[in-house]
């Protein structure tokens, strides 16, 4: 730790506000820690983030943002002001780069305010830093942890944090146990959904027909994952599958996700908060990516293998939420394909 953060001894870390963006500042929370080994530090994040955070022993306390309750509006703005005043913090990292983050904690008075100048926030923060091309070229847990190397504080690795109680694996068995499944038997990890838009799906009919090979080829049973919003996909995909694959979306909660996923040898998937989940565990993956930056929110994981056709699409990364054209740079992705750098990744993980 720099001389010039001595002193700090209760600290306010902002969340970023998705569930993969959250997962990719772990390695950063776990800096702070090393940084500040007596500090308490407390994390302030949306409800849906909050699970990410569960169980992690690098932090002290986590704080709810209830924007669609108690801190809703501009009222609510100033009763989360007045609730984080009471903490009486004494840095505020921001991971989260909106105006609001600067502008909240500067209304608490939390006296040092660290994170990027963006969103027109610099007169906000009291230790500033500048974002670079290369910076914002990179990937997010680079840029992450570059608010902490700005100031010169240690950093402690790339590796994202997530931790699974002993309970939750008790209780993911027993959910499997439910469904008439073993956890000890071959079981694939799928997620067929992704938030945003379906630019980023790979084709449904696609997951199912992998769900077939995989338990006709390779006698793995499938898991398909998602939130509430993708039941409907869920059931289509299982229906096509026949009795190949079975349906969990919208049938867990977040935690009981990740335990689960955790139970899986493998996982495939779209690009969406679930593959920052298995990159996470360290879990062998497959990450199926079209329109989106492979390089900026790809798996960091050393066990992860991006399957993508380049030069599929002109456009690519369009990063648009549905695609303007023929949906070309996921129609190009074969289930062959998928299986043969399946096959790969499982030859080179062991």
């Amino acid at each position: 730790m720099t001389s010039n953060f001595r002193g700090v001894e209760n600290i306010l870390l902002r969340a970023a506000n998705w569930v993969g963006d959250a997962l990719m500042t772990t390695p950063a929370v776990r800096a702070v820690r090393k940084n500040f080994p007596a500090a308490r530090i407390t994390i302030l994040a949306k409800p849906w983030v909050i699970p990410v955070f569960e169980n992690n022993p690098h932090v002290d306390a986590v704080m709810p943002y209830k924007a669609d309750g108690r801190h809703s509006g501009a009222l609510g703005l100033i009763r989360l002001a007045q609730d984080l005043r009471r903490g009486r913090f004494d840095l505020a990292v921001l991971f989260q780069n909106a105006f609001e983050a600067a502008l909240l904690t500067g209304m608490a008075g939390i006296p040092r305010r660290l994170g990027y100048a963006t969103d027109g926030r610099t007169a906000l923060l009291t230790d500033r830093l500048y974002t670079y091309r290369e910076l914002k070229r990179g990937h997010l847990v680079d840029y992450y942890l570059g608010i902490l190397d700005g100031v010169g504080l240690d950093l402690d690795g790339r590796e994202m944090d997530l931790f699974i109680s002993a309970p939750e694996k008790k209780r993911a068995v027993a959910l499997l146990a439910e469904l008439g499944i073993n956890a000890e038997q071959p079981l694939a990890g799928l997620n067929p959904g992704a938030t945003f838009g379906t630019a980023k799906r790979w084709l449904p009919e696609r997951f199912a027909d992998l769900s077939r090979r995989l338990y006709t080829e390779k006698g793995y049973r499938s898991l398909l994952f998602g939130g509430p919003g993708e039941a409907q996909l869920g059931r289509q995909i299982a229906g096509a599958a026949d009795g190949c694959a079975i349906n969990l979306c919208g049938r867990t909660n977040l935690r009981e996700a990740m335990a689960l996923i955790a139970c899986c040898r493998f996982f495939i998937t779209n690009d969406s908060g679930l593959m920052h989940v298995a990159a996470a565990l360290d879990k062998p993956q497959l990450a199926i990516i079209g329109p989106t930056d492979h390089i900026a929110t790809g798996p960091s994981n050393p066990h992860s293998r991006i399957v993508r056709v380049p030069g599929a699409c002109h456009l690519s990364p369009c990063l648009l939420m549905d695609c303007p054209i023929d949906h070309r740079c996921m129609t190009s992705i074969t289930v062959d394909l998928v299986l043969a750098e399946l096959q790969a990744l499982l030859a080179e993980s062991g």
